[in-house]
């Protein structure tokens, strides 16, 4: 059987199968909202001032995602050219979740923001080496007429791992502060490692692949060169849905990135570390409440219509933080941002299967990582002008940040139009 005709002559996909090919975003998720959201700005703390923390946490996750943006879609070229035995994603996932769980110590033993960063980096190039493969699960095995179904599962997935383990993290790292409470700090990344065994075990072991016969040779120059061609006179529409989920991403990593130096110096809530997780939750929350509906609509209603809804709920949840007065207004805001991100998550990663060449799965989901890790690396240099205009007055980097998010989410939505696809 070749690479082309995987999915299309696939036995009856049931419901667990959906289950099994999307459970690996559940960790990842929870790995990356824990460390982006909670333990890193707290980290961070340790080694650098009040002042300048905007700006070094924009920049330590800036190079960091600029790294996921390179590995992903070169471990996908490699992984579609790939005729291992057991299959051409799972030994992917088994090899960078494991480099992973070994790696994930070294944010509590780094003793400066150099040696932080450093396993900040190694931890993006080991996770997306397993996530560049793991994304093409879906146009391998799950039938077009069901791909926003099962991109609402795999959505689904991550935002239970959001929710989840990401309150516990908050919990344990309420605990800690800058030169106290290490242990806290270990239980959260022995948490997070503990849950990337668990899935990653599980995923290898319950999703069955099938051997491909017929593969290109490969090099290391013409991996490079293959994993970030595209083809722009015969996908234009590729490129304006990059460019749309870039700038949604921007916003929601621009959120994600700077939520609890937000809460910290704007809301002043007493419980920083608490009160981001107890967002994240609101988030998620709102997210599950539609992610699997949404990609039924998918299916039913067409890709396009929404994203662009999505988007623009997601403008409207920026203005209700632009001028909360409160936590109670803000966790509101943060729930009407998860209605918009799991409609816009559904519907946008269906679209992004849509559009996939046959035969290069991973490397073109690979390639939304341009937009997924762009985006989100484009958000954090937004770190200096909030330190910049917070200095003129108190508070007024982040009404900045805000209403650039507003921009983001608006313009974004509003570029699907150009996407010309059936869907």
């Amino acid at each position: 059987m070749t690479m082309n005709s995987l999915a299309d002559n696939a036995a009856p996909f049931r419901r667990l199968d959906y289950i099994k090919i999307t459970v690996f975003g559940f960790a990842l998720t929870a790995l990356w909202n824990s460390l982006h959201s909670i333990i890193l700005p707290l980290r961070l703390l340790d080694f650098v001032d009040e002042s300048t923390k905007n700006t070094y946490l924009g920049f330590l996750t800036f190079v960091g995602l600029v790294l996921a943006m390179l590995v992903q879609p070169i471990a996908g070229t490699v992984s579609d050219q790939s005729n291992f035995r057991w299959g051409r994603r799972r030994p992917f996932i088994l090899l960078g979740t494991i480099a992973t769980i070994m790696l994930l110590p070294g944010i509590s033993l780094a003793e400066s923001s150099i040696v932080l960063f450093f396993f900040y980096c190694l931890l993006q190039i080991s996770t997306n080496a397993a996530q560049g493969p793991f994304q093409a699960f879906i146009p391998d095995h799950v039938p077009e007429k069901k791909r926003g179904l099962a991109s609402g599962v795999k959505s689904m997935m991550e935002i239970i791992g959001g929710i989840t383990v990401v309150r516990l993290i908050g919990y344990f790292m309420s605990r800690y502060s800058p030169g106290q409470g290490t242990l806290w700090l270990w239980l959260a990344l022995g948490t997070l490692a503990a849950v990337l065994t668990v899935v990653m075990l599980a995923t290898v072991l319950a999703v069955k692949e099938k051997p491909v016969s017929t593969v290109s040779r490969i090099t290391f120059m013409s991996t490079i060169t293959r994993g970030f061609k595209i083809d722009v006179r015969a996908k234009p529409e590729f490129i304006y849905f990059l460019v749309s989920r870039l700038l949604i991403f921007m916003a929601l990593a621009t959120l994600q990135t700077f939520a609890l130096y937000f809460l910290r110096d704007v809301i002043r809530v007493d419980n920083p570390a608490t009160a981001t997780a107890n967002l994240v939750v609101a988030i998620g929350i709102g997210m599950l409440a539609v992610v699997y509906p949404a990609g039924i609509l998918a299916d039913r209603l067409g890709r396009r219509p929404v994203i662009m809804v999505s988007g623009l709920l997601g403008a409207c949840g920026v203005l209700v933080l632009l001028f909360a007065t409160s936590y109670t207004i803000v966790l509101g805001g943060g729930a009407i941002i998860g209605i918009a991100t799991g409609g816009f998550v559904s519907a946008n990663w269906a679209l992004a299967t849509d559009l996939v060449n046959k035969g290069e799965e991973a490397k073109y989901l690979g390639l939304t990582n341009l937009a997924t890790a762009g985006g989100s690396a484009l958000a954090r240099l937004i770190g200096p002008a909030i330190d910049l205009f917070n200095v003129s007055r108190p508070g007024m980097g982040y009404q900045i940040m805000l209403v650039t998010c507003f921009a983001y989410f608006v313009i974004g939505s509003l570029l699907v139009l150009k996407i010309k696809k059936r869907n």
